[in-house]
């Protein structure tokens, strides 16, 4: 492979990846490919126990994951390890492209859902892009997550506060920022489009986590969604969300 250093940028830290597969050739040759593009593999695992294990132990910044595991499902997995350290990102790669498994996958708290049959620099790219907290899905299914978003945001959650009034106070760039999650930008396409940098709009959106005792990206576009943030203007948020 000859992506070069994708995995880091200067003299920055390379990101730090786990690959978790049953098939070890498989496993093998992603975590080499993504050694060649410049991320460090800290782990790797072939089934669902092992890998929550080692997840918690060697804390990557992404976790490739598929879904199909011995012992406990991808999809516990991820739940797992999102819910011991919300700040794993996680990357599912999967030969299944059902619509049950990519929602399944995302409600779990993965960040990312790719095919397998995805070429090694859309990989890499995946995973370079997960690590900051972009959604990174394959082509026709970022529209079906955020559809889904929508469908659950007409259900009431189950822990509503009876006091809205007593809801944390957000600053207008931060409802900014969040009105546009909620529609599907990514974090470069929001940055772009309030001229501000990539990592201001990750800070914008962790201290939003923050303020709203929320976890993951997920919980925070629903959470938006349920508010009416996520109303049509000259938005578009394409194939990537």
């Amino acid at each position: 492979m000859t992506v070069g250093t994708a995995g880091s940028t200067g003299h920055e830290k390379p990101v730090t990846v786990m690959v978790v597969d049953d098939h070890p050739m498989w496993r093998d040759a992603v975590a080499r490919d993504l050694a060649e593009a410049g991320f460090e593999v800290v782990a790797s695992a072939g089934d669902g126990p092992e890998a929550v294990r080692r997840a918690r132990a060697a804390r990557p910044q992404v976790l490739v994951l598929d879904l199909n595991l011995p012992g406990a499902s991808g999809v516990q997995v991820c739940k797992d390890v999102v819910a011991h350290d919300p700040a794993v990102r996680v990357l599912v790669l999967s030969a299944s492209g059902e619509h049950a498994d990519v929602l399944e996958a995302v409600k779990s708290g993965a960040t990312g859902y790719l095919l397998k049959s995805a070429a090694r620099a859309e990989l890499v790219d995946a995973v370079r892009r997960t690590s900051v907290g972009d959604p990174v899905f394959t082509p026709g299914l970022a529209g079906l997550v955020l559809g889904e978003y929508r469908r659950l945001a007409t259900v009431p959650p189950a822990s509503a506060a009876p006091d809205e009034a007593a809801a944390p106070r957000l600053t207008d760039r931060e409802t900014e920022v969040l009105r546009l999650v909620a529609k599907g930008l990514s974090y470069k396409q929001i940055a772009h489009r309030l001229v501000i940098s990539h990592r201001t709009v990750q800070n914008h959106v962790q201290n939003t986590l923050g303020k709203l005792q929320l976890h993951n990206r997920v919980e925070l576009v629903r959470y938006a969604i349920e508010r009416g943030l996520d109303g049509d203007d000259d938005a578009r948020t394409g194939g990537d969300m």
